[in-house]
């Protein structure tokens, strides 16, 4: 494929202002830790609630959801959809938690929540495992999604792609800070959303498609169309609807959709100027993240059932480009249908989206890696300028592994697969640790060390088992050792509980133990501490789940001119919405 003048001016004029944004903000990023990481706590919920979105809205996720609907229709997307639960569980009940705590990233919650040797153990190696290796592995999967555009697009070598992507994101990223990151991510964001409604708008009127109507009959497309699995099929409906939505969304850690957040959720938590501005900014990610973005990726899906039938079809025009053909890589293939011009705006809207994501995942890496490993154990009284400075420095070598680990994957799918299977048993203990003051550091130790051992026994034993059949396995074995851990070792301290409990605001249902002893001596009014209502948060989490997924189908089924039906489900995007409204204004439960 070759890219006209035009098209290179538009890509060219992308990495310009991208630089720009990041060189702007690097005149306050390396004032100290608090203003590079965290912008100085002072960020707006519009501005943070856009680069989550931005974040999620990788290279790779387009080229996942592609590799979905050809392979299992569009309700295989409930492999994803279903972590909408998490998310609203993160807007009503944790935003506000975190606010609170003022911790500086979310593994300094460890040394707040528990106390002693294993909690500095357990801060440091989480932030080793997660800030470099799990890191390093989700930036892998989105570069490689990045190699596959540049080959497809652009007819770039893989290498050729890594160097120019990582050399680029690194400068404004290890310039400009969490600030930086943000600035970019909001242009990179609407570039990359209104690249892809534009692309779907074209490619529905190809020659071969013939508009959406002709596309909805193709024979291609049909049995691809449900929104939901076919209720009779439990091969489908096990593994694509039940086990997400009864057990995924709480079992399992997946980034950006952490249980009971974490990661860059919780850094842009923490970012925010108060706990309206944190809950604002989670709320206005999931609903863009779930009912807003989803659909153009799946018309360019379905259009290229049309375009590229199978793999057979896209082997034949991008065999000899020495990537692994997968259904991924139709995402990029149909794109070479777009006229010049568009054609450059998509490219720099694809490149948007992959740079988005690393910058962040960059920033967030380096975090852990500066102040939970190396000023926490290393360097406590080191300086703003010598934090800034390891800060840039990690940037560098996280993005140096990632390249490197790039061009060991294979698809999308597989890392999303991995990703699933690793992180899955854990999601319980990070939703109940806030709630149960008996959990403790060796709980999550060890939900972390059996979770990955019963993975790695699959891996080698079991390899040809099925994802859902380990994942309750994983889930079911990992819960099992880790209560049982639980309740065979002392809880943390009176002293750490309270300071716990007194700064956090936590429900207080399964704090009682240690309210009782506070207010025997003296600490804490009869009426306890202004906690809020769990029981109208938790109501509202599943009301902005239906309003949500009211919004989500809707939009399809007035796609596929089913009347009926999107008139229902827009009734209940309606109806949900004003009840939250009137939660947020009578019953003031979001403050």
């Amino acid at each position: 494929m070759h890219l006209s003048t035009l098209d290179w001016s538009f890509v060219a004029a992308f990495f310009i202002i991208s630089l720009v944004l990041g060189l702007w903000a690097s005149r306050k990023a390396g004032k100290n830790f608090t203003e590079y990481f965290l912008s100085g706590r002072n960020m707006p919920w519009w501005l943070l609630g856009i680069s989550m979105v931005a974040t999620t809205f990788s290279a790779d996720t387009p080229n996942l959801v592609t590799e979905f609907v050809r392979t299992g229709g569009v309700s295989k997307n409930w492999l994803w959809w279903s972590f909408l639960l998490t998310g609203m569980l993160t807007v009503f009940v944790y935003a506000k938690l975190w606010r609170r705590s003022g911790v500086l990233s979310d593994l300094e919650f460890y040394e707040l929540r528990y106390g002693g040797k294993m909690a500095a153990f357990l801060r440091g190696f989480r932030a080793v495992y997660l800030g470099v290796f799990f890191n390093v592995f989700i930036m892998g999967t989105v570069l490689l999604a990045g190699t596959k555009i540049g080959a497809v697009l652009l007819g770039l070598d893989q290498n050729v792609t890594l160097l120019i992507t990582c050399v680029i994101t690194v400068v404004y990223t290890a310039l400009g800070g969490l600030r930086g990151v943000l600035l970019t991510d909001f242009f990179q964001f609407l570039l990359a959303m209104g690249g892809m409604v534009a692309a779907a708008l074209v490619l529905l009127n190809h020659p071969d498609i013939g508009g959406l109507s002709n596309l909805l009959t193709h024979e291609n497309v049909q049995g691809k169309l449900e929104l939901l699995p076919d209720f009779k099929d439990t091969n489908a409906l096990l593994p694509l609807l039940i086990i997400p939505l009864a057990v995924q969304w709480w079992a399992v850690w997946y980034p950006g959709a952490e249980p009971g957040g974490g990661g860059y959720v919780a850094q842009r938590m923490l970012a925010a100027k108060d706990e309206k501005n944190a809950i604002g900014a989670t709320l206005l990610f999931n609903v863009a993240h779930y009912a807003l973005r989803p659909w153009p990726w799946i018309l360019i899906a379905l259009c290229s059932l049309v375009l590229f039938p199978d793999i057979a079809s896209l082997e034949a025009v991008y065999g000899s480009t020495g990537i692994d053909i997968k259904d991924d890589l139709a995402f990029p293939a149909v794109l070479q249908y777009l006229p010049s011009g568009l054609l450059g705006i998509v490219v720099a809207s694809l490149i948007a989206a992959l740079m988005s994501t690393i910058s962040t995942h960059l920033n967030w890496g380096s975090s852990y890696i500066v102040h939970d490993v190396y000023q926490r154990f290393y360097r406590k009284e080191a300086s703003d300028s010598e934090l800034v400075m390891v800060g840039r420095i990690s940037t560098i070598f996280l993005v140096i592994l990632a390249a490197f680990y790039a061009l060991f994957l294979q698809s999308a799918g597989q890392a999303f697969g991995i990703i699933l299977s690793i992180g899955a048993g854990t999601g319980l203990i990070f939703i109940l640790r806030w709630f149960w003051w008996r959990i403790n550091a060796y709980s999550e130790l060890t939900a972390m060390i059996v979770s990955f051992l019963v993975t790695l026994f699959f891996e080698i034993w079991f390899p040809d088992a099925k994802d859902h059949v380990q994942l309750l396995w994983v889930v079911g074995v990992t819960t099992l050792a880790w209560v049982s851990v639980t309740m065979l070792t002392a809880p943390e301290s009176h002293d750490i509980l309270w300071k716990f409990v007194k700064l956090v605001r936590p429900h207080a249902m399964g704090w009682k133990p240690v309210l009782a002893k506070a207010k025997a001596a003296g600490a804490v009014e009869a009426e306890g501490l202004s906690t809020g209502n769990l029981t109208l948060e938790i109501a509202a989490m599943f009301i902005g789940c239906f309003t949500v997924y009211g919004v989500l189908f809707g939009t399809g089924y007035w796609i596929y001119g089913e009347t009926s039906s999107a008139l229902m489900a827009s009734g209940v995007a309606i109806i949900g919405t004003w009840i939250l409204v009137r939660l947020w204004t009578k019953y003031r439960i979001f403050s």
